[in-house]
């Protein structure tokens, strides 16, 4: 009788170690049918545990992502080349200034291996700062335009 390879995960050690073999089965590349089936059951696994047991619902999505940043060891420069956008609309998310698209949610998702939903929840954005107006500012000199007026 053979055995079984994998199983229900019944503990953290046991997801930890499977986390770290699917990580281990993506990166080799490979596209032997054995090997897809066996990304797919342990996809499965892990899926199941994380309905089970996971607070990502508790963590809004960009410090779940900051967690799954450190967790990659990856900083803002590797998620602009992730998501194929600019620095700067990289930085305004890592700093709450502007909402996560559709578009970076899906890829977010599929790199950290989550539901969608993970990312595709509220949170609270920060105002923008405004600075204050200079002496020889546009703003000033455009008031005056229209006080002329």
């Amino acid at each position: 009788m053979e055995t079984i390879k994998y199983k229900v995960i019944r503990s953290r050690e046991q997801y930890n170690e499977y986390c770290k073999t699917l990580e281990g089965l993506l990166d080799g590349g490979s596209t032997d049918k054995s090997v897809a089936d066996e990304v797919d059951l342990l996809t499965l696994l892990i899926e199941k545990w994380d309905e089970q047991h996971s607070t990502l619902k508790e963590v809004d999505p960009i410090r779940l992502l900051h967690s799954f940043m450190e967790d990659h060891k990856m900083k803002a420069k590797d998620l602009v080349n992730l998501l194929g956008v600019s620095k700067g609309y990289v930085s305004d998310i890592l700093h709450y200034k502007k909402g996560l698209s559709k578009e970076v949610i899906r890829k977010l998702a599929e790199r950290f291996k989550v539901s969608q939903e993970a990312f595709n929840r509220p949170y609270k954005l920060r105002p923008a700062v405004s600075m204050p107006l200079r002496k020889g500012s546009v703003k000033k000199k455009v008031i005056k335009e229209l006080a002329r007026s």
